[in-house]
């Protein structure tokens, strides 16, 4: 019996009452074959599967590692930032009989080339397409019914102009067939924005905008007339007319749209340097209708550049005249045009309530010079700025005497545009 008490200490499974209850089986094994074979199974069956008894282990209890929280650090949203657009404008391109006698196969990208650099730089870059681009079928002529070859307008946006306008007192040169034509051509160049020139009523009053460096702008155009050339009855949308009641639909139309409207005006009389008192009363008429930028042009010669204060009290700045951009025309107030350069902020919501603002950072024009020398070769634009005695010795204009003078460029710019005048590239 003892070595029983120790095999269970040490774990077996034949206990003392177990082994007795076997010894009593045996005993009545003779008699009770079949039940005692059954208990025997079973018997086994739950030795085999009782659990080993094992010492009780001992319980570790850990320590909590203490935790500090510590805050986050609180990051400032950075303050929004002022958002920065560059307009530039140039005036009348203007191509007479000697700039197209090579018709299609004219190298017109030549004459931009002095000044590329200034347009392409630019967000916006407006220009005042005098003539047509209806294509040669309808004939390639300068004045007085004027058609210029479409490679000239390949060679505009190639340049980096953009905006191109359209109402002119030329549109109507050719007939209504040839604005369709020129529309047409411009389909072909889709990064070009057209200006004053329409499919149809319904595409007149579809708002023009263009949408850069967070900035809207929207744009209208208008011309003083077509030369007597009456537009087709069935087609008043065809060439947009100045007409104050027309245009004030218009722009209380489109100002809601944007944040900065630009008008387009055809208008002044020519070869003077004074605007008239219908320009005067137009730009007024226009600063009522909250307008914030006037690029002017037709007079083929420059006039001044002012701010006029709108009944809002926020300026509209008003280029009356930019003149002659390229032309074949000789006098020499024809031959001095200006770029206007126009750089604008805007400036984000100041505290709850307040309004996004744009205001002007810099505005003013660089006097342009139109080139050409012996023929009526070489046609090309210099700024002011770049251009050199050694140039103007070879100017067609000095070519017997002495007509143009540097001291007339300078000084006639400086008379016009004042305290506007600009003589640099300010993208340097």
């Amino acid at each position: 019996m003892n070595n029983i008490r120790v095999q269970a200490r040490e774990g077996s499974c034949r206990s003392w009452l177990s082994f007795s209850f076997f010894v009593f089986l045996g005993m009545v094994f003779e008699m009770h074959k079949k039940a005692y074979s059954l208990l025997l199974v079973l018997f086994f069956f739950s030795c085999a599967t009782q659990p080993v008894m094992k010492e009780p282990e001992s319980v570790i209890e850990e320590t909590p590692i203490p935790t500090i929280e510590v805050p986050l650090p609180e990051i400032e949203a950075p303050p929004p930032q002022d958002d920065y657009l560059t307009i530039i404008a140039v005036g009348d391109n203007l191509y007479h009989d000697v700039m197209i006698r090579l018709g299609e196969s004219g190298d017109y990208g030549s004459s931009y080339t002095e000044i590329k650099g200034l347009v392409e730089k630019a967000d916006i870059a407006f220009i005042n397409q005098e003539t047509l681009l209806a294509g040669a079928s309808f004939g390639f002529s300068g004045y007085p019914q004027f058609n210029s070859p479409q490679g000239l307008g390949r060679a505009l946006s190639a340049a980096g102009f953009n905006v191109v306008n359209h109402a002119t007192n030329h549109i109507m040169d050719k007939g209504e067939d040839a604005v369709f034509a020129t529309m047409d051509f411009w389909d072909t160049i889709p990064d070009v924005t057209i200006l004053g020139i329409h499919r149809s009523e319904k595409e007149r009053s579809l708002p023009t905008l263009i949408r850069k460096n967070n900035i809207t702008l929207g744009f209208l155009s208008y011309t003083y007339g077509t030369n007597a050339i009456p537009l087709p009855r069935d087609k008043p949308y065809l060439v947009s007319l100045i007409n104050t009641e027309i245009m004030e639909k218009e722009i209380d139309a489109l100002r809601p749209l944007c944040d900065f409207l630009v008008v387009s005006m055809h208008w002044g009389e020519e070869y003077h340097h004074e605007y008239s008192k219908a320009q005067e009363n137009l730009a007024a008429f226009l600063a009522e209708r909250r307008v914030d930028l006037v690029i002017g042009h037709h007079p083929h010669v420059i006039q001044p550049i002012e701010y006029i204060i709108r009944p809002d009290g926020e300026p509209m700045l008003c280029i009356y005249s930019l003149g002659n951009l390229i032309s074949g025309q000789s006098q020499n107030a024809t031959l001095l045009g200006a770029l206007a350069y126009v750089r604008l902020k805007k400036s984000p919501a100041q505290g709850d309530g307040a309004d996004e603002r744009i205001v002007f950072v810099e505005a003013g024009a660089i006097p342009l010079v139109t080139h050409y020398e012996k023929n009526y070769t070489g046609f090309k634009v210099y700024p002011l700025y770049a251009y050199s005695g050694e140039l103007l010795e070879i100017h067609w204009k000095n070519q017997n005497r002495e007509e143009l003078t540097m001291d007339y460029l300078s000084e006639t710019a400086a008379r016009i545009f004042g305290d506007k005048e600009i003589r640099r590239n300010p993208f340097e």
